[in-house]
C-alpha cells in the first residue's frame, strides 16, 4: 500500500532502537525524511546511516535528552517544521506504591506526559497551518489495564492520554489528527529490563520470566519493532485522516477488554 506520504518530514523521538527505530525505518520506507532524536549519539549514528543507506531519504540527528528543556528546545530548533511527530521515550523504572515520592512522579510526569506535550505544543501550529499532520504518541497498554509494577507510568501516560482526547479534537478540523499507540510486550531493551527484575524478584532465569510474560500473551510471542513500525506509518499515513483521538492497542491480545 502506497501510504502517500514520501516527501514528508518527521521528527521520531527516541529513535536509535527499539520501538522508535522501527517506527523511523518504516516511515522512512514509506520515503519520509527523518529527524531522529536519542540520548545516544554512537547508537544514532550508526541507525541514521543504516536509514539512509536503506531507504535513500535525508536523515537528520540530534543526540539530545529530549526529556529536558534544553535538549528540546535543541531538537525542535534542528528539526524545524514538521509534517509527522512521533513522540516517545523510556518509561519510569517498576516498583510497587510504596517506592515513589514526589519527585519520581515529576520526572515520570516529565518525561512521559509533559514532554509530547512541549513537543505538540510547538509544532502544532504549523501544521494546522499547512492544514495537514500526523502525530502519533507511543504510550502503553497500561492507560487500558493498569500494570500494578509501573505505577509511575500508568499515571503520567494516562495524563497524556486525557490531553490527547481533548486537543486532537481541537486540531482535526485543520486535517491534524492525533492517536497513541499502545505497545504491549516487545523484543526491545525494555523488555529484557522487565523481564530481568522478574527473574531476580523470583529467583528465576531471563528465559524463563520472557516464557512466562509470553505464555500470558495470545499469540505467544513478543512484538516485534517491526511491525509496531508498520503500524505507526498506517497512522502517519494519508490514509488515516479519519482516525482521531484513538488509543490503538498493539499487544499481541493481552490486554483482557472488551472495548
Amino acid at each position: 500500500m502506497d501510504l502517500g506520504i514520501a516527501g514528508k518530514k518527521a521528527l521520531v523521538c527516541a529513535s536509535s532502537k527499539g520501538l522508535g527505530r522501527g517506527c523511523a525505518e518504516a516511515l522512512a520506507a514509506a520515503g519520509v525524511d527523518l529527524v531522529m532524536n536519542a540520548r545516544g549519539a554512537e547508537a544514532l549514528t550508526e541507525t541514521a546511516e543504516a536509514i539512509r543507506a536503506a531507504h535513500g531519504v535525508t536523515v537528520t540527528t540530534i543526540a539530545a535528552d529530549i526529556t529536558a528543556e534544553d535538549g528540546r528546545a535543541e531538537v525542535l530548533a534542528a528539526a524545524g517544521d514538521v509534517d509527522i511527530l512521533v513522540t516517545n521515550a523510556g518509561g519510569p523504572p517498576p516498583g510497587v506504591w510504596s517506592d515513589w515520592g514526589r519527585e519520581d512522579f515529576i520526572k515520570a510526569l516529565d518525561a512521559n506526559m509533559l514532554t509530547p506535550i512541549a513537543l505538540m505544543t510547538a509544532l502544532l501550529p504549523k501544521m494546522i497551518d499547512r492544514r495537514w499532520g500526523r502525530v502519533v504518541n507511543i504510550t502503553s497498554q497500561s492507560v487500558k489495564a493498569p500494570i500494578p509494577a509501573l505505577g509511575l507510568s500508568n499515571a503520567a501516560r494516562t495524563g497524556l492520554t486525557g490531553y490527547v482526547a481533548g486537543t486532537a479534537r481541537q486540531v482535526a478540523s485543520h486535517g491534524v489528527t492525533i492517536n497513541n499507540l499502545l505497545p504491549g510486550i516487545h523484543a526491545t531493551d525494555r523488555a529484557v529490563a522487565l523481564d530481568g527484575g522478574v527473574a531476580k524478584s523470583e529467583g528465576i532465569t531471563l528465559e524463563a520470566a520472557r516464557a512466562k510474560r509470553e505464555a500470558t500473551i495470545p499469540v505467544r510471542r513478543y512484538g516485534t519493532a517491526e511491525e509496531f513500525g508498520a503500524a505507526c506509518a498506517f497512522l502517519c499515513s494519508v490514509h488515516a485522516g479519519f482516525i482521531v483521538a484513538q488509543n490503538i492497542l498493539a499487544d499481541g491480545g493481552a490486554t483482557n477488554a472488551t472495548i
